[in-house]
């Protein structure tokens, strides 16, 4: 998960009943992990250039990104900053929180070098006028190194006069300032107040996505399972599941959408005469596309799952023009993520188990590293159409047309290593590889010989 999410596309829909429209507020957001301060976390990320190419190709503003993207922390991060602070305050000694000082320091009067001494007994007499005078209420010292400030506020008159006394510490000098209790406690809660504040700014977009989360209204999105575990993983808290959510590329590919599909233009543009934008909120026009901005990829997503629903509508008795998103027609779509290039399990189900489809048809092939996927094409040419699923350089898996084949494919390749799906899975992958498996009509027999790829049929 080292990649960022630089942009960040949502669009919210409402059905006003009375208008018979769909009210809708669409946002665009860039976000960057900016870090706020040196305790904040400084993210390293990586890029890749064909993705860098393609945005800039698409009219990317990077500037937005780097120089005013909003800055996010995720729920750990948030929790180990707000620790650093509660830490930092109960380090204040009395005298104002001198969160410049290191956590480590001890709690009492140091020795002061001897080549700092002067420079010491010339702030004593200072902080001393201070004190005395009616009129000063502040006294600014001089820039000094971190050491002449350290030795300041640890010096043994400073500790006795300690109580009298607010230090603030300016970019490279302190402010001290003569105050009673009331003025002590009324410029805490003050620094109090600016610190809770910072750490808003510091968590900044993760609470929005905190809110849709804690809303527990429908999340939709196509094709999305890459985007829900970057978005959770970024923003929230390491995986895990938090949404309710509803993928279209999903509804999309099962009954009766199939057949939808060839009405769907007709439908979205019955949906686009029935929704407008909402007033001080930017606007897209499908006429003129920006694909590949987050904002209107989210608008025309939920378009089509506004268009799939209302089609389920037509299916009743009578025909309803709208279905909600909390509908009984769309629950069987909630919470499962249509997964790309798996042939036999068309989603992932984030509430219940998952499909156990029957893998009876289904080889396990290892084959030396520099054959390709034609080399596989000619292997089982003999057995019409087939479907190969590469797991690594030297083994795939190869799916024939009928579990019939299974037997006869075992049987006629006898010298190669060709294992069924159930058989690679009793074993697992490790055994797999390190056994060479010769597949007799009648019997299995197991070879050790880890290294071949093509073995001498048995006579």
């Amino acid at each position: 998960m080292d990649f960022l999410l630089f942009q960040f596309g949502l669009c919210t829909f409402k059905y006003d009943h009375t208008d018979s429209k769909y009210i809708t507020k669409s946002f665009n957001f860039y976000v960057f992990p900016k870090p706020f301060n040196r305790s904040s976390p400084d993210v390293k990320f990586v890029c890749q250039s064909s993705s860098i190419d393609f945005l800039a190709s698409q009219g990317f503003d990077f500037n937005k990104v780097f120089r005013n993207g909003i800055p996010y922390l995720n729920q750990e991060e948030e929790r180990q900053l707000r620790e650093q602070y509660d830490e930092k305050r109960l380090q204040s000694n009395g005298a104002g929180t001198l969160s410049y000082v290191s956590p480590n320091t001890s709690k009492c009067p140091v020795t002061i070098p001897e080549d700092q001494k002067k420079f010491i007994d010339q702030v004593v007499e200072k902080i001393e006028d201070l004190l005395q005078s009616e009129e000063n209420k502040n006294l600014e010292l001089e820039p000094c190194t971190g050491l002449q400030n350290l030795s300041c506020l640890r010096s043994g008159f400073f500790w006795k006069v300690v109580h009298l006394l607010y230090v603030f510490q300016k970019e490279r000098y302190i402010v001290i300032s003569k105050v009673d209790e009331e003025e002590r406690k009324r410029r805490e809660q003050q620094k109090l107040a600016k610190e809770q504040e910072e750490l808003n700014d510091a968590v900044g977009f993760s609470r929005v996505i905190h809110a849709i989360a804690n809303s527990g209204k429908l999340v939709i999105g196509h094709n999305m399972l890459l985007d829900v575990m970057h978005t959770v993983h970024q923003f929230y808290c390491p995986l895990s599941f938090v949404f309710r959510l509803l993928d279209t590329k999903l509804m999309a590919s099962t009954q009766p959408f199939k057949v939808f599909l060839k009405l769907e233009l007709s439908l979205i543009n019955y949906v686009l005469n029935c929704s407008e934008f909402a007033e001080g909120f930017p606007s897209y026009d499908t006429a003129t596309e920006q694909l590949h901005e987050a904002g209107y990829d989210a608008y025309i997503t939920g378009l089509c799952f506004i268009s799939m629903a209302n089609y389920l509508g037509s299916f009743l008795s009578p025909p309803k023009i709208h279905v909600s998103a909390r509908s009984k027609l769309i629950e069987p779509f909630f919470n499962k993520l249509f997964l790309m290039r798996v042939m036999d399990i068309p989603y992932l189900n984030l509430e219940g188990p998952d499909l156990q489809p029957k893998r009876d048809h289904v080889l396990h092939v290892t084959f030396p590293k520099e054959w390709k996927t034609s080399d596989l094409y000619q292997l089982f040419s003999a057995f019409g159409n087939i479907q190969i699923s590469w797991i690594d350089d030297t083994s795939a898996f190869v799916s024939l047309s009928q579990p019939e084949q299974v037997q006869i494919a075992l049987n006629f390749y006898d010298g190669y290593l060709i294992v069924d799906f159930s058989v690679r899975c009793t074993l697992g992958a490790r055994d797999t590889k390190n056994r060479c498996w010769i597949q007799g009509m009648n019997d299995t027999i197991v070879m050790s010989h880890p290294s071949a790829f093509l073995l001498v049929a048995l006579g």
